[in-house]
């Protein structure tokens, strides 16, 4: 493989800004150059609910363009990808690397991960408890909406869509008292300090592998694959394994309220994972919310348990489908 190596990356000022820091590490690990292949994809296209749009809505034109070897590799929002029982580390990934659901295609690495919480960002400063009763707050996403109403606060939630400026934009014009929305975005665009409240995990669990980044190629590029291999980071790609296969063993897409968070504490035998996994009914009036623990080499495991755990008390009703409690 010689010459610049072909990033694809959606258009909008975040995906730019994603997949510059994973151009700009390339270059830093490497030696090799990147070039910014911008890609535009049906979700950015559309101005319709991502939950009517589909899971993957984001991520289909990049694969596209990986099988047409049009790129060589692509960034995409973990919490975007679609879910599958062949996605973690062992023996269904070669080298110990995701596999995904994309055909042909793997996830080479998953970097350090930023800032996985959601953000409060309001009007004169205010958190989330100095809202006054009825504001109006921005969010398309089932699980901050369905967070949100089991606080019992009597907020009204109103469906957004668009990019981070658009969406600040509404707050700074009065449309809307406050949005809520990842904290990763706002790092990676340089914007942070607007967030007027960081929201406690204890209230508000975030999406399954939020802040992170998945770099895919495709699964015969063995250069490319060994190249990109040192963006990995073992603990983020754990963290975001057993997230992901909580999501999949409830066969929940990107719509439905699920949240998960894994975080890695040293235990007493070395790194463990500490998974915590809700599942909610869209008005808030139902909840079910538990944590496990294990191994990072027991990702997979650690994930399919909690669900399981989920489901056995009571999490199947609210998401409307019959499962086998445990694996």
């Amino acid at each position: 493989m010689h010459g610049k190596l072909r990033l694809g990356t959606r258009a909008s000022a975040l995906a730019l800004a994603q997949s510059g820091m994973v151009a700009d590490a390339v270059r830093e690990k490497t030696g090799r150059d990147v070039e910014l292949v911008e890609i535009s994809t049906p979700g950015d296209r559309s101005s319709a609910p991502i939950a009517r749009l589909g899971v993957g809505v984001f991520v289909s034109a990049l694969r596209d363009a990986l099988n047409a070897k049009e790129i060589d590799f692509a960034v995409h929002s973990y919490k975007d990808l679609p879910t599958s029982v062949s996605e973690g580390p062992g023996p269904l990934g070669a080298a110990g690397q995701p596999r995904t659901f994309g055909e042909g295609l793997r996830i080479a690495a998953v970097p350090p991960r930023e800032d996985p919480r959601d953000v409060l960002v309001a009007r004169d400063g205010l958190t989330l408890t100095e809202l006054p009763e009825g504001a109006r707050l921005g969010t398309g996403a089932l699980r901050r909406i369905a967070q949100i109403a089991a606080l019992g606060r009597n907020l009204e939630c109103v469906p957004i869509r668009g990019n981070v400026d658009t969406r600040l934009r509404k707050v700074a014009q009065g449309e809307l008292d406050g949005i809520v929305l990842a904290r990763a975005g706002l790092a990676r665009l340089g914007r942070a300090a607007e967030a007027t409240e960081i929201l406690d995990p204890m209230l508000m669990l975030p999406a399954p592998a939020q802040g992170a980044l998945a770099v895919e190629c495709r699964e015969d590029d063995d250069e490319l694959l060994g190249l990109l291999a040192v963006l990995d980071d073992p603990a983020t790609r754990a963290a975001v394994t057993a997230e992901r296969a909580l999501l999949a063993k409830l066969e929940a897409g990107c719509s439905a309220p699920v949240a998960a968070l894994a975080e890695i504490a040293e235990g007493d035998d070395g790194p463990e994972i500490y998974l915590r996994g809700a599942v909610l009914s869209p008005d808030g009036r139902f909840g079910v919310r538990l944590s496990r623990t294990g191994t990072l080499a027991d990702a997979v495991q650690v994930g399919r348990l909690l669900a399981a755990d989920l489901l056995a008390e009571g999490a199947d009703s609210v998401l409307g489908v019959q499962h086998d409690p445990y694996p």
